[in-house]
């Protein structure tokens, strides 16, 4: 069954709540009763066996778990004698059967259901008189994984979430990646680790802060399942919301990973994986969201802890908290001495520019680019994300760069590389096609400048410092009605030339530049009488990404344009000629 025609059979079910449910309350049947006949399916086969097993280990007294856990061959199993199938042979039972049914699952799955409300809506249903129809309809789709693969399910999962947020305009894109983003993201943080990553038994862990549904660490699986089969990744993940986080843990628990890795809540103001650091780490954190819910908790860490703490180097403005996640990741890095970590992380432009010398965003950007921790920012094309058509990038950040890379930052410009969809999906309207993977990946694993077929450059190479810029206030004298400058009269100021408020200017001064010598060159000449407060001067730290991949394309000569509208007019003059005769 292809995914197209399961997500249509799935969705077909919204066909019998219409009425009896609003359309942005359709996911909350549709999603857990989709995960429930997935579990379903999945134990179908040890069903029998799990049962026996039940009764010996019953009889002989003895904590049957574990012995359960192996005759299911998952991390969970069901010891009800009944399945969505049975249920239906008792139609006036149903809602009571079905609670035992789900309560009889392990409890790593109890939790899922919990999170979905699933006995909220079971009660609904019932009164509804539409749980019979429900429960009917899923029993009939076969979703055994020989069926439908984990990734076909994932997809599922994907765009049943997309297409209910669109009916309840919530902003999908807050709960998932799209699929070739992801696939961008794992090739670029594997790349220069294939060789270990090849090795015959390698364990290596991988953390994903904003989970969503568990796309990122699905696809790093398979990337190295498929590379590597004899490799192990396990997986961690944290996430805020419960729908999102039921399907992420249900994902998990089919993949056989331990779901006690993947944990709910606020990773800002409650880190559920506080004091583990990880090898390998993903995010696509929410664009432009305000912090302000969780505002308190931060600030009292970034205060109390410091440094010591993963809010250090100082707080973004409250209106985007993406960068707190940039901040929460790097805290998160295995030190280099034992073996060090890599991540990537989606962000918009905002983390580039954003704050002036000294502010909360600058100083972030300083910490990373002193530290030598961001090994590459890749810039992707406009309407590749679900909910938003903006401008996004993939920031890279190491702290084990190869010797190569140490004290240089990568800057790939992929923002042409794109085809367009079939269909749009939300703002979503253009995506990576696999060459274009291949494409940014051996640009990035090459490390070297780079230029299109027409000349305009994708790959430019920098120092850190290049990145950095001191902010001088240049002051000019205060003149009194005579025109005479102004001298303090007391303190240290006496004796001495008062700034005039009005005056008073900014500089950038590149950081490899001598501020003194600049300062001659570029202000002296204007103004004579000027000169720098040193009390004032920061550090300061951009990336102004678009402006080092601007090409000037020179105006067409006048002589071309007046031509041209000459031909305009005449043409005009002859239209109103013809409607004249």
């Amino acid at each position: 069954m292809n995914q197209q025609t399961l997500s249509a059979f799935i969705w077909s079910v919204a066909d019998l709540l219409r009425g009896d449910y609003k359309q942005s309350d359709y996911g909350k049947v549709i999603l857990p009763f989709t995960v429930l006949r997935r579990l379903d399916c999945v134990l179908e086969a040890s069903k029998s066996a799990v049962l026996a097993e039940l009764e010996i280990r019953q009889q002989q007294g003895i904590n049957p778990e574990p012995f359960l856990l192996r005759k299911s061959g998952h991390s969970f199993y069901n010891v009800s004698p009944l399945d969505l199938k049975k249920l239906l042979g008792d139609q006036d039972h149903i809602a009571q059967n079905l609670y035992s049914y789900v309560q009889a699952f392990s409890p790593a799955v109890r939790d899922v259901f919990e999170r979905f409300e699933f006995h909220t809506q079971v009660d609904r249903l019932a009164k509804a008189g539409l749980l019979y129809q429900v429960t009917e309809k899923f029993a009939q789709i076969d979703l055994h994984p020989d069926v439908v693969s984990n990734v076909q399910m994932g997809l599922v999962f994907e765009e049943l979430i997309r297409k209910f947020a669109e009916l309840s305009n919530e902003t999908a894109g807050e709960h998932f990646t799209p699929r070739e983003v992801i696939r961008l993201m794992v090739n670029l943080i594997f790349i220069e680790d294939d060789d270990i990553l090849s090795r015959p038994g390698v364990v290596r862990h991988l953390y994903d802060p904003t989970a969503g549904t568990g796309g990122m660490l699905s696809v790093a699986g398979e990337y190295l399942a498929e590379h590597n089969p004899q490799a192990r990744l396990t997986v961690y993940g944290q996430e805020l919301n419960p729908e999102s986080y039921a399907i992420c843990k249900a994902d998990m628990l089919i993949k056989g990973q331990d779901v006690a890795n993947i944990v709910f809540g606020n990773t800002l103001s409650d880190d559920g994986h506080a004091g583990r650091h990880f090898d390998y780490m993903l995010s696509n954190p929410p664009f432009g969201v305000e912090w302000k819910k969780v505002e308190k908790e931060v600030r009292r860490e970034h205060e109390s802890q410091g440094y010591n703490g993963r809010f250090g180097p100082g707080l973004p403005r409250v209106s985007d908290g993406s960068m707190l996640f940039l901040l929460h990741l790097i805290s998160k890095m295995r030190p280099a001495q034992d073996g060090g970590s890599r991540f990537g992380i989606v962000l918009n432009g905002s983390p580039l520019f954003t704050g002036g010398a000294g502010s909360g965003e600058s100083e972030i950007r300083r910490y990373v680019l002193e530290n030598d921790l961001l090994e590459a920012i890749v810039g992707l094309p406009t309407d590749m994300f679900y909910n938003t058509g903006i401008a996004t990038y993939v920031w890279i950040v190491s702290n084990r760069k190869p010797a190569a890379r140490r004290g240089k930052v990568q800057l790939i410009d992929a923002s042409g590389m794109w085809q367009k969809m079939r269909k749009s999906l939300g703002s979503k309207r253009k995506e990576l096609s696999d060459a274009h993977i291949e494409r940014i990946t051996r640009l990035f694993g090459d490390f070297v400048e780079a230029h299109d077929e027409d000349g305009k450059p994708i790959s430019r190479i920098f120092d850190n410092e290049d990145f950095g810029y001191h902010s001088i206030t240049v002051e000019r004298p205060l003149r009194g009605d005579d025109g005479a400058v102004v001298l303090g009269t007391r303190g240290k100021q006496k004796g001495k030339p008062q700034p005039d408020p009005k005056l008073r200017d900014t500089e950038n001064v590149p950081y490899s530049e001598d501020v003194g010598e600049y300062f001659k060159r570029e202000v002296l000449p204007h103004a004579p009488d000027a000169w720098i407060d040193p009390d004032k001067t920061r550090v300061g730290y951009e990336i102004p990404f678009n402006r080092h991949f601007y090409v000037f394309k020179p105006p067409r000569p006048l002589a071309e344009i007046d031509a041209e509208l000459k031909q305009t007019t005449d043409r005009i003059l002859a239209m109103i000629k013809g409607l004249s005769a």
